[in-house]
């Protein structure tokens, strides 16, 4: 129970990120939404897709969210909406001005995807975005626990979006694997065109290592459909607030039965235990990442490139990613949209001291962030080096892992 000094401090600390939002001075924290691409800026984005293959540009890692206002079956939690909750309802005051959602927007479900088609549509033809379904958190019977869960996007929906849009978009299944019927909903996500699966342990409650699981993997390794597993610390999506489940190293379970996984972020943010090591004790996800990826897993082991520039993860975590060219051909390209239209996750400034991106690059890529996160995010990275290092068109061409057989 919080007392009244407790409260009095909760909302002065509100009020006081609140006022800064509000201040025309920090207006830059707020994505301005504005339309189109200035002549000005064009050559700058056209050179962006400079040797690349546009019909296998996938983006990997592209969330849908909404409130279920259209009867999406969208829900969120309900802290977001409560003013003495006022980091949560920060959170997703943020989240909907990224994406370019009003408040006062007669439907935020379709707001949503009108701007991400937007977006997409100032890309040449061919580019897609993967968009992901969210599962409930559950407990150990794989029962939803709603009070745990941030947001859920069913299934049904992101199937239906990506159906009406086929052109730009594609869909990725989220079934939490404890779930009763959890190979049934597989079934049903592989006969509706899902290209992966979206798994984030730590807030959906999942133990990779669980041999209840065995099944589930076997019916992922034989029909080759990857799964999208976020690993390492979570600030997002806080759920069921499980850090311990984001280990890179559960993923090992995975892996050994046969599952194609792709590592979210490269396991980019925060710090695990060294399972390996004879005295557990915390080092950074991302050394645990890098350790699988040099294990010989092979092409069965991936990593999108999602947020991996942003302030947030250590300068050397880009370096070695660039540097690593052996491991370009299993990087992919993702920008976890709408997260690059909040300005204060990624400042370029910082990287330009951290020796990544030229100082000319600065004032362009700020521009265009203005006009179009995705556009931006696809720019940065291609211009990103370390020691004159970039990543190769390998990681933006990502149509390729997700192209399986047909399931008979």
């Amino acid at each position: 129970m919080l007392n009244r000094r407790h409260l009095l401090c909760c909302g002065a600390a509100a009020a006081g990120l609140f006022t800064s939002l509000a201040d025309p001075a920090r207006a830059s924290l707020l994505n301005p939404c504005r339309p189109g691409i200035p002549p000005a800026l064009r050559d700058f984005v056209a050179a962006s897709f400079d040797g690349l293959a546009i019909d296998q540009l996938w983006d990997v890692h592209t969330h849908l969210l909404g409130t279920g206002d259209s009867g999406s079956g969208c829900t969120i939690n309900a802290q977001l909406d409560q003013w003495w909750h006022p980091i949560e309802s920060l959170r997703k005051r943020f989240i909907l001005n990224a994406a370019c959602v009003p408040p006062d927007a007669p439907s935020v479900d379709r707001a949503y995807v009108q701007r991400l088609r937007a977006l997409a549509d100032d890309f040449p033809a061919g580019a897609r975005w993967l968009l992901f379904a969210f599962d409930h958190a559950c407990d150990a019977q794989g029962r939803p626990v709603v009070a745990q869960t941030t947001f859920h996007v069913p299934d049904a929906y992101a199937a239906d979006v990506a159906a009406q849009h086929r052109d730009r978009f594609g869909w990725v299944a989220s079934i939490h694997p404890q779930r009763p019927d959890a190979l049934d909903r597989l079934d049903s996500a592989l006969a509706q065109g899902a290209v992966a699966l979206k798994w984030l342990p730590s807030s959906m409650a999942i133990d990779l290592r669980d041999p209840r699981l065995t099944p589930f993997y076997e019916r992922l390794a034989s029909t080759r459909l990857p799964v999208i597993v976020h690993c390492g610390e979570e600030k997002a999506v806080p759920g069921a607030g499980r850090e311990d489940l984001g280990n890179p190293l559960h993923v090992r379970a995975a892996l050994a039965r046969g599952v194609r996984v792709i590592v979210a972020h490269c396991g980019s943010l925060g710090h695990a235990l060294d399972l390996d090591a004879r005295r557990p004790r915390e080092v950074s996800a991302f050394s645990l990442f890098a350790r699988l990826m040099d294990e010989g897993w092979g092409a069965h082991l991936m990593g999108d490139i999602s947020c991996v520039l942003q302030t947030n993860r250590r300068p050397e975590v880009a370096r070695a990613l660039l540097a690593r060219s052996d491991w370009h051909a299993r990087l992919l390209q993702g920008s976890d949209y709408p997260l690059p239209g909040i300005a204060a996750l990624l400042r370029l400034p910082a990287l330009v001291r951290a020796g990544l991106l030229a100082e000319a690059d600065v004032a362009p890529l700020a521009a265009l962030r203005e006009h179009n996160p995705l556009l931006f995010d696809l720019a940065l990275k291609r211009r990103v080096r370390w020691q004159g290092s970039a990543w190769s068109p390998a990681v933006f061409a990502t149509r390729p892992h997700f192209e399986r057989p047909s399931v008979s």
